[in-house]
């Protein structure tokens, strides 16, 4: 999730806070103080950090389907800490679906053309399993021994 974007699942329906509740500066700043409290509480309990790389050529590729699997493994797998992030393009739009896993304090392992069926696989051997995925993890950015992802 992008630093200053709102978590879509705790938006109303039409994606808007409701704009009258917010009547003074006061309401504003405990707004925002609730939204940064979150924002900690979520980072601090994750033990796990996975970033899907949601930029308009990720999109095209595929990026909106490796999410939803990603989510959908899991709530069928009722994995706990693991917080869920999205951002935009890093330019590496060949590799396009990316990916970017990181447990605990462990460097993190960018995996590149995540199909749906690899980021169940990811999340089932990576996030659950604590094994990175080397077959699918992009060169210099991935764990030892990790080789170029099959095509």
């Amino acid at each position: 999730m992008n630093a200053g974007a709102a978590d879509p699942a705790e938006m109303p329906a039409g994606g808007r806070r409701n704009v009258e509740a917010i009547k003074s500066i006061q309401d504003l700043q405990r707004i925002r103080a609730e939204a940064l409290e979150k924002r900690r509480a979520k980072t601090t309990a994750s033990r796990v950090q996975v970033t899907v790389f949601m930029g308009t050529c990720g999109i095209a590729a595929g990026a909106r389907d490796a999410m939803r699997a990603i989510l959908e493994a899991i709530e069928a797998e009722k994995l706990e800490g693991i917080l869920v992030r999205q951002t935009g393009c890093i330019g590496q739009c060949t590799w396009e679906p990316l990916v970017e896993v990181t447990v605990a304090d462990a460097p993190p392992v960018r995996y590149g053309r995540v199909t749906p069926g690899r980021a169940a696989r990811i999340m089932r051997e990576h996030v659950a399993g604590g094994t990175a995925v080397a077959e699918f993890a992009i060169p210099g950015f991935c764990a030892p021994g990790a080789q170029k992802p099959n095509s």
